[in-house]
Order: C-alpha cells, then sequence, then structure tokens
C-alpha cells in the first residue's frame, strides 16, 4: 500500500473514533462551541485529503457533512436530533468507503445521492441536489450503480464491482434490490468494531521513546555485568537463566531501538524548496533527484544530519550547477541536476550529494592553500588532488569569488566535517573540474547502543566500535618481518598492501612497549582508507551502551564516548576517524605512495643484500627467459580458447565472478592461437589482470640482483638468475596497460633500476 494512502487511513481511522462520541455529546450539549469546531475541523481534513489522493466519492460526502456543520457553528441551523442522525449517517458512509478502500486499495463505486440530498436540504435555500456523485475511473463504465440506502444503512455495492474490490468472505449474504436483477451484498456494520490500519498504529511521544531506550540501555548493563559474573564461574545455576537474559535483552533492544528508526526521506523534505528558491534567485534551471528516501536510521542521527545535508544541498545548487548559457556552451543540458541517494551499507547509511555542474578547479584551491598559509607552495604543489581537497573542510575556507546571502564566507563544510564526526561518521569529497562534485557521507545506524570489541593496552580498557572493524591480525615473533618502516612511518604487509600501524601506546602517551613482545593489530576501516591500530589484548564483543564524555576530555579526537562493563569499570570508547586523523593515516593516497616506496626501498635492500627469494621463469618469445618474483604472483593459470572473450578491442577472460583483462607479454604472441594458453595473474588493491605467455618454464631460489638497466618498456632489468641472463619484467606497467591507464603518468616505478648497484 503507498505510504500515503496509508497515512490517510491511519489519521482518518483515528480521528473518526472519536468523531462518534464528539458528535453524541454536541446532542446532549449544543452550546459546547470548542466541541463543534472540532467536529468541523475532523471533516474538513478529511474532505482536503479525499481531494487530494482523488478519492471523489468521500469527498462529496464529507463535503456535503462539512456545509451542514459549518451552518451550525455559523448559527444558520440549530442543533436537532433528526439532523445529527444524518451527519452520523454520512459517517458510516464514510466509515464504510475507508473500509473497502483499506481493503482493496481502490475507492468503492457507489451512489451517495440519498444522504447528500438529505444533508443539503438542511440547508437554507439550498434545493436537494439532483447529481449523483461521480464514481471512480477504475470502475468499468458498464457497472450500474445502486439506489439510495436507507439512512439508518451503510451503503451497499454492487457485486459486479468484485473484480475490482475481491470479497473477504466466503458466506457474504447477497440479495436483490429495486427490481433490476443486480446482486449486492450488505456492507458490514459501521458501528461493529473491526482491525484496520488505525488500529495497528500508536502515537507515542518522543520523550517516552528515549526514557524506554535509557532504561533498555540500564538493563543491558545489568546484563553484560551477569553474564561476566557466570562466565567466571564453572557449572554455575544460574548460566542457563542468564543466558535466557541474554537473548531476550537482545530481542528487547532489537525491538527498542525499531521504534526509534525513521526514514531519512523527513529530513529531505525542504531541499525541493531550497533548490526551487536558489534556482529562481541565480537564474538557474536545477532538478532535484532523490533516491533512497525510505532509507531508516536512528531519529537522533536523523536530528543531527539535517543541517549538514541542507548546507551540501545549496552549495551543490550555488556553487556547483552552473547557469544555462555556461552550461550550453561547455555542451552540457541546460538543466542542472543534483542527486540526492542514500543506502544501507555494512551497518552504516550512505549518502551522496552528486551534482553535473562545473565541479572544483584544483588549481585554486591549491593557490587558496598558500594564500591561507596552510601550507607551503612546495608542499601543495606535491599533493595529489584527493588530497588538495580536504583543505575544503578546514574553518574559513572559501574558493568563490564573490560573497552571496548563501555562500562563499567559508563557513559551512568546516561545520559539516564537525557533525558528522560528532556521531561518528565520516564525510569525503571528490571532483572532477568541468564535470561535478559528489560528497559521500557515511554515518551509523544508531549511536544509543552498539556493539563493540573491548581491546587493552598498558593495562588499560577500552571499546573499538566493531562497525569500523574490518579484521584482526595477531602478530608474533616471526612475524615482525612484516613490519616495514617506511619514511619514519610503520606498516604492516596485511597480503599485497601496506596498512599504516597506529601505536595505541604512543598515541595515548602510555607507557611505551617493547618491540619484541606478542601484539594485536586492529585492522580499521575510515571512508575508504584502512590502517592497523596496534594494541596488546584483544577481549570480546559486547553490546555497549554509548555515554558522552564529560566536558573537560570531550575536545579529545580519539574519543567518541564512554561506557561502563560488565565487571563497573568506566572505560572510554574510541573514535576511529579521530585517531586516524590524529596519526595521519586516513589517506588512501597516502598509503599507496607508500607501497610504492616500499617496492623500490626493496629493490635497495636486494641489491645491498644477497638475499635469496623465489622467482618464476617464463618464456614469452623472447631471446632471453624473463622473470617475476613469485610473492607478486596470484595465481597461475591455463584458459582454453574458448574462454579468449574479444570486447572492445581488447582480450578478456571471465575470472571469479568477474571480466578480466588479459595482455600478451609479448607483441608477437597470438592469444587467438594456442590451447590451453599459460597466463600469469597478478593483482593489487585495486587491479587484477592476466599476462599471457607461451610456457612456464620453472621456480627457483636465486637473488634478484639487477646488473643492467633495460631499455623496452615492461623490462625492470636484467639478471643473471639459474646462471643466465634473464629479464626482470616490471608488473606495474603491465597492470597500468591491461587497465588503459598511462603508464608516463606514474612517476615512481615499481623496482628502479637506477636506484641498483652492480
Amino acid at each position: 500500500m503507498d505510504d500515503l494512502l496509508r497515512d490517510f487511513l491511519t489519521e482518518s481511522g483515528e480521528n473518526l473514533e472519536k468523531l462518534d462520541n464528539d458528535i453524541v455529546e454536541l446532542e446532549r450539549t449544543p452550546g459546547d462551541l470548542a466541541r463543534l469546531n472540532s467536529v468541523f475541523r475532523t471533516i474538513h481534513t478529511i474532505k482536503g485529503t479525499c481531494g487530494f489522493l482523488g478519492l471523489v466519492r468521500l469527498e462529496h460526502v464529507a463535503h456535503a457533512a462539512e456545509n451542514v456543520l459549518d451552518a451550525l457553528r455559523s448559527g444558520r441551523l440549530q442543533v436537532r436530533p433528526d439532523l445529527i442522525g444524518d451527519v452520523l449517517a454520512a459517517i458510516d458512509t464514510i466509515k464504510t468507503v475507508l473500509f473497502e478502500l483499506e481493503r482493496t486499495e481502490m475507492e468503492p463505486a457507489g451512489d451517495d445521492s440519498a444522504i447528500v440530498n438529505r444533508l443539503e436540504s438542511w440547508l437554507p435555500d439550498t434545493p436537494p441536489a439532483q447529481t449523483t456523485a461521480p464514481t471512480r475511473a477504475a470502475v468499468p463504465a458498464n457497472v450500474s450503480t445502486a439506489p439510495a440506502a436507507p439512512l439508518s444503512a451503510a451503503v451497499p455495492m454492487p457485486s459486479s464491482v468484485t473484480a475490482a474490490v475481491a470479497s473477504a468472505d466466503s458466506t457474504d449474504v447477497t440479495e436483490a434490490a429495486g427490481g433490476d436483477g443486480v446482486e449486492r451484498r450488505p456492507a458490514p456494520d459501521a458501528t461493529e468494531p473491526r482491525a484496520g490500519i488505525s488500529d495497528s498504529t500508536l502515537r507515542v511521544g518522543v520523550d517516552v521513546l528515549d526514557k524506554l531506550m535509557n532504561l533498555v540501555g540500564e538493563l543491558a548493563l545489568g546484563r553484560n555485568q551477569l553474564l561476566q559474573l557466570a562466565s567466571s564461574q564453572d557449572d554455575s545455576p544460574f548460566a542457563k537463566p542468564v543466558q535466557q537474559l541474554d537473548r531476550v535483552t537482545t530481542d528487547l533492544l532489537e525491538a527498542v531501538m525499531k521504534t526509534r528508526m525513521q526514514p531519512i526521506g523527513n529530513a529531505w523534505g525542504k531541499l525541493p524548496r531550497v533548490v526551487r528558491d536558489l534556482a529562481q534567485s541565480n537564474g538557474k534551471q536545477i532538478n532535484l533527484i532523490m533516491h533512497g528516501a525510505e532509507t531508516e536510521l536512528d531519529r537522533q542521527i536523523l536530528q543531527a544530519i539535517q543541517d549538514p545535508l541542507t548546507h551540501m544541498v545549496r552549495n551543490s545548487a550555488d556553487h556547483g550547477v552552473e547557469p544555462a548559457a555556461i552550461r550550453r556552451a561547455a555542451g552540457k543540458p541546460d538543466d542542472g541536476t543534483i542527486r540526492l541517494t542514500a543506502r544501507h551499507e555494512g551497518g552504516h547509511v550512505v549518502i551522496e550529494i552528486t551534482d553535473d555542474g562545473a565541479g572544483i578547479n584544483t588549481a585554486r584551491v591549491r593557490r587558496k592553500v598558500v594564500e591561507r598559509g596552510l601550507a607551503k607552495a612546495e608542499v601543495v604543489d606535491a599533493l595529489p588532488d584527493a588530497q588538495v581537497l580536504r583543505f575544503i573542510f578546514e574553518p574559513g575556507f572559501s574558493t568563490a569569488e564573490t560573497i552571496t546571502n548563501v555562500s562563499g564566507r567559508g563557513v559551512g563544510m568546516d561545520v559539516v566535517r564537525s557533525n558528522i564526526e560528532a556521531i561518528g561518521g565520516t564525510v569525503e569529497l571528490s571532483s572532477l573540474f568541468g564535470q561535478g562534485t559528489t560528497v559521500r557521507i557515511k554515518i551509523p545506524l544508531t549511536l544509543a547502543i552498539i556493539s563493540a570489541l573491548l581491546v587493552g593496552t598498558a593495562g588499560e580498557s577500552f571499546a573499538v566500535p566493531q562497525i569500523g572493524i574490518v579484521e584482526l591480525v595477531r602478530v608474533t615473533d616471526e612475524q615482525h618481518v612484516l613490519v616495514e618502516v617506511v619514511h619514519g612511518a610503520r606498516f604492516y604487509r596485511l597480503r599485497d598492501t601496506l596498512l599504516p600501524l597506529v601505536q595505541l601506546r604512543e598515541l595515548l602517551r602510555l607507557e611505551p612497549s617493547s618491540s619484541g613482545e606478542t601484539y594485536n593489530i586492529v585492522v580499521c576501516q575510515v571512508g575508504e582508507a584502512e590502517f592497523g591500530l596496534v594494541v596488546d589484548d584483544v577481549f570480546d564483543t559486547q553490546e555497549i551502551v554509548v555515554k558522552p564524555v564529560g566536558r573537560l576530555i570531550k575536545h579529545l579526537e580519539s574519543y567518541a564516548g564512554c561506557t561502563i562493563t560488565g565487571d563497573g569499570r568506566v572505560i572510554m570508547i574510541l573514535d576511529t576517524a579521530g585517531i586516524a586523523n590524529l596519526a595521519g593515516v586516513g589517506s588512501t593516497e597516502t598509503r599507496e605512495e607508500a607501497e610504492k616506496a616500499a617496492r623500490a626501498a626493496a629493490a635497495r635492500a636486494a641489491a645491498q643484500v644477497n638475499t635469496q627469494e623465489s622467482v618464476l621463469l617464463f618464456d614469452a618469445g623472447f631471446p632471453a627467459l624473463q622473470a617475476v618474483p613469485l610473492s607478486l604472483v596470484a595465481r597461475l593459470e591455463e584458459f582454453p580458447l574458448t574462454a579468449m572473450e574479444e570486447a572492445d578491442g581488447h582480450f578478456m577472460v571471465q575470472y571469479r565472478g568477474a571480466l578480466m583483462p588479459v595482455i600478451a607479454a609479448n607483441a608477437a604472441i597470438d592469444l587467438r592461437t594456442m590451447d590451453p594458453r599459460p597466463v600469469i595473474v597478478f593483482s593489487d588493491r585495486h587491479r587484477t589482470m592476466g599476462l599471457a605467455v607461451n610456457e612456464i618454464r620453472d621456480i627457483v631460489e636465486d637473488t634478484l640482483l639487477l646488473q643492467r638497466k633495460a631499455a623496452r618498456a615492461g623490462v625492470l632489468g636484467v639478471a643473471v638468475i639459474a646462471g643466465r641472463a634473464t629479464e626482470v619484467i616490471d608488473t606495474d606497467h603491465f597492470l597500468r596497460h591491461a587497465h588503459g591507464t598511462d603508464a608516463a603518468s606514474d612517476s615512481t616505478p615499481a623496482m628502479d633500476p637506477s636506484e641498483v648497484t652492480a
């Protein structure tokens, strides 16, 4: 059922339940003007909404009753029992139509001229209406309508309309009326109680829900204490009752949380008007498209994001979308588009505000950064565009050339970030100059009760919200070799990426730890970036109640709040976004640069130390064999010719649920020959490709020491491997080539031969 229709039926049902009593009391006390006005407003509201929804029959009856009530209010009519009887009959008719409307989601056909004429006959100097009420367009034209029903009964409906209004009871009684041979079933008695949509909803004050949430939170704290006590005793007689209490408390938490959830569309209601007014005042043509308005999140978070959403949509309309003449000159349609989307994603709500406007001029941002003294020119010039755009969130930062009544004063985006991060969310900005801008917000579903991982370091315990945890890694003494230091920063080689590490001890200035001990890494995700939080111990997960921090430590970025554990201790909840910001590890670009630097450092180290590693040797049709470190190889595959597909001028195979590009290691290799074809699969964090070769020769253990630079693209240099000159390939070159990236755009090779000693 449509949400608008459901709300109408709910509200009308509630109003009509009270209306019967009000009208009866009005008959007893005719001079009660307040009650008369209340009855009039109820009928007036039903009539107005019927007109909006196109419910013609309901509107016609309600309008007739409204006219009589208005005459009573003005004193042109006096309250009489027979007049009140006609008003009640009209209300019975409304109830009957609403009942059928709820059952079938269509307004039933019917002739209400009798009750309408009776009502209008009470009006001074008003002749009875001779026309019948219009019927719904959904009813076939050849359906006859019923004659007037007695005022004491609800209006019956033709059985020939049952195609639109299905029978709810196989024992319906039918009768012939009026001698026209049309079968009719009597409608349910309007005075009998029956369950409906209005009976399935209940209006509860927000303060009651907030109090209930607090009580459930305290119940969860008590549950945690009992769980801890029960777990500390073997064969405790309280174990089973506590487990049952745990299950019930969890279900109760979920049920209470649902009562606080509201659709995000409630925060979008004023945005169409905001965009319309800005478009009118700036002479622009803007379409606002909204998707995912039904996405639900906690009421508290909904209130917190309302102002940031409004500000960012205003920014898109004022800064982003260009006037029609400028868009036309740029080859764009006259109408600009702002797209607002919301969706659930892994326990979060993701909101994106995208426009197809002018985008952000990063050159202007760089200039403003230097002018305001936020960074030196040489530093700003070396930063990638994605990092430069982060300066937009600095207080007072603006690239607007002129100040308007909407923007240009540098106030807003810093507040947006502060408000979003205050509720545990993140905000990211991406833009292509001339094409548009996207703001991506990621926020939790709720703040009151969350699932958290309890960790310990330096004898202190902390809670880390599980919503931002990717995985846990245990680092023993043997695995310390996976920790690398690049430019003074520590990284852990986690599979095919370098994970920036943050020592919680050092960040919080706790006692230092020895480098040889066993520790744990909590892999956290902030936006699109990941980092590892180094802790001593990992305990268990708990549903914790979030309490606000005190005024004295509210300014500390590393904490998102506090909670009470099962043993009664107060511990701090860590803010992963704040920790990433303090440690400067929230950048995907920084991690990628570190990976390149680490590869170059590994090449230099390999040149100075005779360390052996596994090397894959293969034949690609060149005079010399070619080699690649086995650590860079994801898999070795053989694909039949039937698996090689050609599309868009490229060869590819369907590999593990996706299309993987396949390129030849030598231009002389024809991928339409050799069945099956040996393929070496390479993969990094974002890309996967297959390198087609003629033959896989061997895997040997040898020192990978480049003796000579290479002149051919795709080759790092020549090394002596297994006693013969062998070409060492550049895997990054082939990955870029397979995914259409210009090799020249990457100024840092994976392994620079010039840095290797001969």
